[in-house]
């Protein structure tokens, strides 16, 4: 209650600020009585310095209130005085001492004598300096004291020691001063442990869990800008048994005017802990494939596609072509590019890649030499109940695209796959594996090379599990799980997009690429883990809920056929799967026998058509297992 009082008696408006002004001033006339007293050992001061006494005073008072009044340096509000009013405060009082001294040598000059012993104005202008940045900063360090005691503070621990670690931490006492105690650094650099900084340790990470459990630390602010992944995940993972919060400092390229912003210090998400080291890329390669061709993206709206367009526009493509069914998503991704892009080297096309006449005029316009096909329904319970549009879209609309681009002299074509392509439970795992061996068998007899990529689940991906469980956290629950042992492969979009990019230069013509997906993921871990970066309790704040498996799910994924095989490429994350040849017109036939019962809207004869060129599709907690006996 007295901290109170003081605190309103002190701070609770600001004062005029011709108070600062005189307290300046106070100071600087402190100074010079200190700077004589010094100057001559606190003994007599002579004669012929104290018969200037009466007019040095007035003069260097003087000088000093013109350049404050000028420089406004007493209208700041002291208690929130930062880097920048102390480096002005400075600035004034050495231009002023500057000042000072020119007028010394004036008076040398014109009459042999200073009117001003240079020591007393160097005493003068280090006592003046030293006073008025130093009781500003003790004046702010006591109103945030007796604002929020030591004791009601949250304890915070930085991540890094380096530059991004100490401006961190002056945004903490600039914006955040108020609720926040820096505890501690931690830095991986052995040569700076033990060590002090702004007057707080820095501690190895080993000695990290040591103060997660001996202290009551409410958040850990990763400051490094590159961190390794498996060191992030380290730490997530550590804070994570101690209810710790983890936030991270957002790129230098974010901040607002070269300046850290408190606000802008966010949460890490679940992607921080599946995410992976940056992968390296023969950007020489992947340019001399892309550079001023004409390039074609199907699906461009979408999570992939849209990306793929983001990547493909930093090789300088001679045209970049984004086609899409999606009008605003479309409408959006082109807006994103006009900002990105000085030069319009776009073209913005709505289609739908099933509507032959349609992409034939496309392609006979705009003559792609690249093709990136992207667009395809993905989602298994929706096209486990609607098996005609899964064959329409997956396997008519890559048949057309396809077809044309070997009719036009397309010279890649690179299809983007999935893992549910891999003995397929589902109609649009079976779909897309149909479009594989489309793709293949049609890349034997052609000039075109046409290359497959599979890979898993996609972070944030539209429809994918991260941002529904997030939405479900959001609303308070409860969080939706399928089976309490299902399990994913993950990989970030723009590290899928990377890897689509590599796979599509090194590409001879009918390879099925396969990217390490790293190891996969318990659902129900990963939704456990959500809860606990949202600072909730399971079983308290939210809860998990079984609902069991959908139509067309299985509980693992893979990457390969039992009896496919791969063989290593120059890149560690790709590997190429070794696959049964089909014959070209005997899969063509096939494949057209199936789009015609389009027409009858017959779903169990499209499955069953669909089973008998895929023997390895078995369906999986769907109406469709009984035509599996």
């Amino acid at each position: 209650m007295l901290e109170l009082t003081l605190v309103e008696l002190l701070f609770k408006n600001n004062r005029p600020r011709w108070i600062i002004l005189c307290i300046d001033l106070l100071i600087c006339f402190f100074s010079m009585v200190l700077a004589y007293l010094l100057r001559f050992n606190f003994a007599r001061i002579p004669k012929v310095e104290s018969d200037s006494f009466a007019l040095v005073f007035p003069y260097v008072i003087a000088s000093r209130f013109f350049s404050f009044y000028l420089s406004k340096t007493y209208m700041g509000i002291v208690r929130y005085t930062g880097a920048k009013d102390a480096a002005r405060i400075f600035t004034v009082l050495t231009l002023g001492t500057v000042f000072l001294c020119l007028t010394n040598l004036c008076t040398w000059y014109s009459s042999r004598m200073f009117v001003i012993p240079f020591s007393i104005l160097v005493i003068e202008y280090m006592s003046t300096t030293f006073i008025m940045l130093s009781s500003r900063f003790v004046f702010k360090a006591l109103y945030f004291e007796l604002k929020n005691p030591s004791r009601q503070k949250t304890n915070v621990i930085i991540f890094g020691a380096g530059e991004a670690g100490i401006i961190t931490k002056r945004t903490l006492d600039r914006d955040g001063g108020m609720k926040y105690k820096v505890l501690a650094f931690i830095d991986d650099n052995p040569r700076k442990s033990g060590h002090k900084l702004e007057g707080i340790t820095i501690h190895p990470f080993s000695r990290l869990q040591e103060l997660l459990r001996g202290n009551e630390v409410a958040q850990i602010i990763i400051s490094v800008q590159r961190l390794p992944a498996l060191r992030k995940q380290d730490i997530i993972e550590l804070c994570l048994q101690y209810d710790t919060h983890v936030l991270h400092v957002p790129p230098v390229s974010s901040w607002i005017n070269g300046e850290l912003s408190f606000n802008q210090i966010r949460s890490v998400k679940i992607e921080d802990l599946l995410e992976r080291d940056p992968i390296r890329l023969d950007e020489d390669n992947i340019r001399s494939q892309l550079f001023q061709k004409t390039v074609l993206v199907t699906g461009a709206a979408g999570s992939i596609g849209s990306e793929l367009v983001r990547q493909i526009a930093r090789y300088n493509p001679g045209l970049l072509i984004l086609l899409d069914q999606a009008e605003s998503p479309l409408y959006e991704m082109e807006m994103e590019l006009k900002d990105a892009l000085s030069e319009g080297r776009f073209e913005v096309v709505i289609g739908d890649i099933r509507n032959a006449d349609r992409m034939n005029n496309l392609f006979r316009t705009f003559l792609p030499q690249v093709v990136f096909h992207a667009a395809a329904y993905k989602h298994v319970p929706m096209m486990e109940n609607n098996p005609s549009e899964s064959i329409f879209t997956n396997v008519l609309g890559t048949k057309v695209m396809a077809d044309l681009a070997v009719q036009y002299g397309v010279e890649k074509f690179v299809m983007i796959s999935t893992d549910k392509a891999v003995n397929p439970t589902n109609v649009m795992g079976a779909s897309k594996r149909i479009a594989e061996i489309y793709a293949q068998a049609l890349g034997r007899k052609s000039a075109t090379k046409f290359i497959t990529t599979r890979f898993g689940n996609v972070l944030g991906s539209n429809g994918s599990v991260i941002p529904r469980f997030r939405r479900q956290i959001e609303k308070g629950g409860p969080v939706t799980i399928t089976h309490p042992d299902i399990t994913r492969y993950f990989m970030t979009i723009p590290e899928a997009c990377q890897l689509v990019l590599e796979a599509g230069a090194m590409g001879q013509g009918s390879e099925i690429f396969i990217f390490d997906m790293g190891k996969s993921v318990k659902i129900i871990d990963l939704a456990k883990k959500m809860i606990k970066l949202s600072g909730l309790t399971l079983d308290k704040d939210i809860q998990i809920e079984i609902t069991g498996l959908r139509p067309g799910e299985k509980l693992y994924e893979e990457l390969l056929n039992d009896k496919e095989k791969t063989v290593p490429t120059h890149h560690s994350q790709i590997l190429v799967a070794r696959v049964k040849e089909y014959d070209f017109e005997i899969i063509s036939n096939d494949i057209s026998q199936l789009i015609h019962l389009f027409d009858k809207q017959e779903n169990t004869a499209i499955v069953v058509k669909m089973k008998q060129i895929v023997p390895e599709y078995i369906s999986n907690n769907s109406v469709f297992e009984k035509l599996d006996h």
